[in-house]
């Protein structure tokens, strides 16, 4: 230690403090306009979502999102989570086609799966049916209940596996699964199903192995998916949009081309038998 240190004044060493403190705030808020910059899209996804929360409370089923140009098909999936849905006045604001969830698993049925399914081919909206895939679960029996609950007949637009659930222990397990479903319900309906998963994780585990199988892409936040346009039939481009007719945040989807070339995906006059749900 050394003996009689020199001592600055009082009045330079109080000084000296809110520099320090300056040029630490100076730093900070460079990195948050950064981090903001880089972010952003995040940031204020995040923000909306949170908003959306605390106001939900104050919506009447006739907010409406603006469509995305440049798309002239538009469509919406949906759940029971969407709770009682007016289709009449979904169908009059310009949604052609609408996936309806049907299962979840080897056991789970959506509580509002025939409700919805009537209503939306009353009210003149395409429709389709998904099934939640759960990856631990036997590939076969995801896809005898899904056949069982699924009435599919001509006019209607091909099935549906969403693939996106990342709680598996073996990725070639889990494929192997997908390939039955796939297999196994093309057999049935007589149609090629549609794969539906999120960009990242298409990317990490299913991209080159179910090539052969029309592509749903969910991709948030972006001016257009990174994937090839000859790649993906399908854009969810949102998870946070509002329809008239539906209380509450629906996903939104574009189809790739004209409304005949939707058409012409449904399943043909001619399929096999179909289910009858139980």
């Amino acid at each position: 230690m050394l003996k009689n240190p020199i001592k600055r004044p009082a009045s330079r060493r109080a000084a000296a403090k809110p520099r320090w403190l300056l040029w630490l705030v100076a730093a900070l808020l460079a990195l948050g306009l950064l981090g903001y910059g880089h972010y952003r899209r995040q940031i204020n996804r995040y923000a909306r979502r949170a908003y959306a929360t605390f106001t939900s409370g104050r919506l009447t089923g006739r907010e409406k999102t603006p469509m995305l140009t440049g798309y002239s098909v538009h469509g919406i999936d949906v759940s029971a989570y969407q709770g009682r849905i007016d289709w009449p006045v979904v169908a009059s604001h310009r949604v052609r086609f609408a996936f309806i969830k049907a299962t979840e698993g080897v056991t789970l049925r959506d509580a509002r799966f025939g409700a919805n399914w009537r209503a939306a081919r009353k009210a003149g909206v395409h429709c389709g049916a998904y099934h939640y895939f759960q990856p631990n679960y036997d590939g076969a029996r995801q896809a005898d209940l899904f056949v069982r609950t699924v009435p599919l007949a001509a006019g209607d637009l091909p099935p549906v596996l969403d693939v996106e659930a990342p709680q598996f222990h073996d990725v070639a397990v889990m494929r192997r699964h997908v390939a039955t479903w796939l297999r196994l319900v093309e057999r049935h309906y007589g149609v090629r199903p549609i794969l539906y998963s999120n960009y990242s994780f298409y990317k990490r585990y299913l991209a080159g192995h179910f090539d052969q199988y029309p592509l749903w892409l969910a991709h948030y936040e972006i001016d257009t998916p990174q994937l090839p346009r000859e790649r993906w039939i399908i854009w969810q481009h949102s998870d946070e949009a509002y329809v008239p007719g539906i209380r509450g945040p629906v996903d939104f989807n574009v189809f790739q081309g004209s409304f005949e070339k939707l058409l012409a995906l449904r399943i043909p006059a001619s399929p096999k038998a179909a289910a009858k749900p139980d």
